[in-house]
């Protein structure tokens, strides 16, 4: 499964927490937290698991992402740019007016590599198990993955979606849940709790991995599980803090929706990136 080295796309997801901050700061508005958590699976999906071709967004035979959690589109787009499907300059027109790149993914607005339009939350799922039932009855050979937050599941419209995708056994589609438990107005247990969760998703005859989604070789090593199962669609709660790499706001819930407040703050935020990052590779 490997395509790059891990120091590689450590780099990569380094450059891309760097391009998040960066676009944000430019827009003055923004979804910051989860956008750094979920660095290091968008890195892995798109450099290391997904069949893609950036010179050609619409390859018949490529695999789908249906990024459900809309809101972290910074993180989305400046993947995209990385991959090559745009140039990265156009990330600092994220949130402008005639931008492709708006505050929620939009096909209207023709952003090359993007799958599905993405706003209101819950509404993910169910169009992925609509494109992997397709794959299946076309005889497809390609997966569908989903990209959903936990505070999302609290939406009744995913448990529509899981309990149809466990009845046509569609082990061509992986969820993967960015479990920081956190969400816009504070921790998910204490919103509506959640656990007991893989139980849940065990109950809907989905297959469970767990990992930590901010460490690349276990991203990597639970893919290639997932790869293995037969006779049922996957799902992968990947355990990420919201804010990874910025130390001052990891797991705070107060980030969510916001962006660095001024130069200074920007500033901040990129030296403890940079610090996080030499660490984690000293």
């Amino acid at each position: 499964m490997m395509k790059h080295s891990v120091a590689t796309l450590k780099n990569i997801a380094f450059e891309i927490r760097k391009d998040v901050l960066i676009s944000l700061h430019e827009a003055g508005s923004g979804h910051l937290g989860a956008s750094l958590g979920l660095s290091d699976i968008f890195t892995t999906l798109y450099f290391v698991f997904l069949k893609h071709n950036p010179k050609q967004p619409d390859w018949p035979e490529r695999d789908r992402l249906v990024v459900s959690i809309g809101h972290v589109a910074p993180a989305l787009y400046a993947s995209l740019a990385h991959a090559g499907y745009f140039d990265r300059q156009e990330l600092m027109t994220l949130r402008k007016l005639g931008s492709m790149l708006q505050g929620h993914p939009a096909t209207a607005h023709n952003v090359p590599g993007l799958e599905t339009t993405a706003g209101s939350l819950g509404q993910g799922l169910s169009i992925a198990v609509g494109m992997a039932l397709s794959d299946k009855m076309d005889y497809k050979n390609r997966r569908v993955v989903s990209i959903h937050g936990d505070g999302e599941l609290q939406e009744g419209s995913i448990w529509e979606a899981a309990m149809s995708a466990g009845h046509y056994k569609l082990n061509n589609l992986i969820a993967i849940v960015d479990r920081n438990r956190v969400q816009i107005d504070g921790k998910t247990e204490k919103v509506m709790r959640l656990e007991p969760l893989k139980s849940k998703w065990e109950s809907f005859n989905w297959y469970v991995l767990e990992c930590n989604g901010n460490n690349i070789p276990d991203i990597i090593n639970t893919l290639e599980k997932a790869n293995e199962v037969r006779n049922k669609p996957i799902v992968i709660l990947a355990n990420t803090k919201m804010g990874a790499g910025v130390k001052s706001i990891e797991k705070d819930h107060t980030w969510h929706g916001k962006p660095p407040q001024n130069q200074e703050q920007l500033n901040q935020f990129l030296n403890e990136l940079e610090e996080a990052f030499n660490v984690q590779n000293g």
